[in-house]
């Protein structure tokens, strides 16, 4: 795990938020996602800067977003590691949020 997945992991493990129970690395498909909480159907990403600059790579992540949400009716929440090193509360906030609607 990179250390901002880490540093999430560790807020979301042992049903920390709402009781609802994440799992890491979980293979949905032809995907393995980060965090999955199956419960809620939501899954969580965290990005690296790639994921903002490289257009190849924003396209493959949109292509894989739509298929978690057409096909295995998903959430997908994303963000990207400095959100979750920065403010790490502020991330957490709105898994909870996701997870409350």
């Amino acid at each position: 795990m990179t250390p901002a997945e880490m540093t999430l992991w560790i807020r979301l493990r042992h049903k920390q938020v709402y009781g609802a129970q994440f799992f890491r690395q979980t293979r949905i498909g032809n995907y393995i996602v980060d965090f999955y909480c199956p419960s809620k159907k939501l899954v969580v990403e965290v990005d690296g800067g790639h994921h903002n600059y490289d257009k190849l790579q924003r396209t493959r992540d949109e292509e894989r977003n739509k298929y978690l949400e057409y096909v295995w009716k998903l959430r997908v929440l994303r963000f990207s590691n400095g959100d979750v090193l920065k403010s790490p509360d502020e991330v957490v906030n709105k898994i909870a949020e996701a997870i409350g609607d």
